[in-house]
């Protein structure tokens, strides 16, 4: 058994690693795929095009734009005369914000009343347009406190008021809450699932479409061997893919790994029971490539959607949080970000990784029972 398993895993290694186009997928892709998707999806916003509509014109008004613009999350790209033209550039998609500061801005400022400003996003994207108006109302509440402070000083002689609470901010794991730290961990945890399950569902489906399906089977080779002998290498490589997405992801875009590299390792093991099992289900269901992978597809993305990765599963209805708990891609993401960022180790995770095992082995259990019935 064990030499004819060796030969199975040698035909896979040498087919896996001769055709040029097939290593390019195996080991280029993955690495462009985590530099590109790391660097387009971020929720940190910079650089808004931003149009300033100043009726007031007053030494005030312009301090106040001028803290918008030393702002590195604001670029003011023009001054309009009305709205009408503010209107147009918002349109045109040449400004995302316009900042409108109304007449007797600073005559309001000097009386102690209050002086309304505006602040206009484009809400066709609400998520940038939060973002911007978390930002402006920042600006415009340092702004508002230190005029407040100048006023006071020239009333009483106080050089600033009297805080009673002294409010100190701080964020863990991600000091500087940069995006990109969060969501690079979850990009390797894509790449490394989308080309674990490619893999495995058009391995099998390429013996059948080639006609050498038959030729095997007639072999000595028992269907054991013949899962292992397709399953294995593809497993092997699915490993050293995370290995190379995770030295992008430390070397090239700065993420910390704080944690244990051999429990990342291990936990990706556990992990590949799941996804190599969902491969062999596909090629039980597909007669052709094109069939595996749109199969494959239709199987990636909901579960991606469902996993946590862009959207918190605690914003979402009760019955679709019952639906995560099957979804392995949502246990495996929570420990590549433990791991990553926070450091911790199994005495933490020991949930997260007994529902991997438990997914992967009903998982692959399942696909090999039926791979099984396919081959007889």
């Amino acid at each position: 058994m064990s030499g004819r398993l060796g030969h199975m895993l040698i035909k896979e290694f040498i087919q896996v690693l001769r055709d040029p186009r097939l290593r390019t997928v195996v080991f280029v892709i993955p690495c462009v795929q985590t530099l590109v998707i790391s660097y387009a999806v971020t929720l940190d916003v910079e650089h808004v095009p931003t149009a300033v509509y100043d009726q007031d014109r007053s030494p005030d008004s312009r301090e106040l734009i001028e803290r918008f613009a030393a702002s590195r999350h604001f670029d003011v790209v023009a001054e309009v005369e009305s709205e009408s033209e503010a209107r147009q550039l918002m349109d045109r998609n040449r400004a995302a914000v316009v900042l409108r500061i109304g007449p007797g801005f600073m005559e309001d400022l000097g009386a102690g009343r209050t002086a309304p400003i505006q602040v206009i996003t484009d809400g066709t994207d609400s998520n940038t347009s939060a973002v911007v108006l978390s930002y402006a109302s920042r600006i415009v509440a340092g702004f508002s406190e230190e005029r407040a402070v100048r006023r006071l000083a020239r009333q009483t002689g106080a050089a600033r008021p009297l805080n009673l609470v002294d409010f100190r901010a701080r964020a863990w794991f991600n000091e500087n809450l940069e995006s990109r730290n969060f969501f690079v961990p979850g990009v390797i945890v894509i790449v490394v699932t989308l080309v674990s399950l490619l893999l495995t569902s058009m391995a099998v489906v390429r013996e059948r479409e080639i006609g050498t399906m038959e030729q095997i089977l007639v072999t000595p080779i028992t269907a054991a061997e013949f899962i292992v002998g397709k399953t294995l290498p593809f497993a092997l490589v699915a490993m050293v893919d995370v290995i190379l997405v995770t030295l992008v992801g430390t070397l090239w875009f700065g993420v910390p790994i704080r944690g244990s590299l051999v429990l990342l390792l291990g936990c990706t093991a556990l992990y590949l029971l799941t996804t190599l099992g969902a491969g062999l289900f596909i090629s039980t269901i597909s007669y052709t490539q094109q069939q595996a992978m749109m199969s494959t597809f239709f199987f990636f993305f909901p579960a991606m959607l469902l996993s946590g990765f862009a959207f918190p599963i605690a914003n979402m209805p009760q019955v679709v949080q019952w639906l995560t708990l099957a979804n392995p891609l949502r246990w495996f993401l929570v420990i590549v970000r433990a791991i990553f960022l926070k450091g911790v180790g199994v005495e933490v995770l020991w949930r997260e990784i007994v529902a991997l095992g438990v997914l992967g082995s009903v998982t692959l259990g399942l696909a090999v029972s039926r791979f099984r019935k396919t081959l007889a």
